[in-house]
């Protein structure tokens, strides 16, 4: 069975800092892109970063400069170092697993940022 576990959201004060961490396991992940989505109520669904086997980051410009994602190809776990945090971040996070075949979501996490 696939799964995809988040864990580290919580309450932060604006301009501090969360690390989220995600688990993947039930299958072989090194040909998935791994990444992080969000949405906030009443907003699209968006990307905020993605990451693939060979070390290849991309970011929604909203969070360049201040999150970092990174990767563990053998553990199967995708972090997402977040400083500098905003109010306008608060939203679900929700890791994603991507190939050409398969796409894997998780639970979601919720991260609020307060003013």
């Amino acid at each position: 069975q696939v799964q995809l576990v988040e864990s580290g959201g919580g309450l932060v004060q604006a301009g501090g800092s969360l690390r989220l961490s995600c688990a993947a396991s039930g299958r072989d992940f090194s040909g998935f892109v791994m990444g992080w989505y969000r949405q906030a109520p009443g907003k699209k669904h968006e990307l905020v970063a993605t990451v693939t086997s060979g070390g290849g980051t991309n970011y929604a410009d909203s969070v360049k400069g201040r999150f970092t994602i990174s990767r563990d190809n053998a553990r199967n776990t995708v972090d997402l170092q977040m400083n500098s945090l905003k109010p306008e971040d608060t939203s679900v996070y929700y890791c994603n697993a991507d190939s050409t075949s398969w796409t894997y979501w998780g639970q979601g996490t919720q991260v609020t940022v307060s003013s």
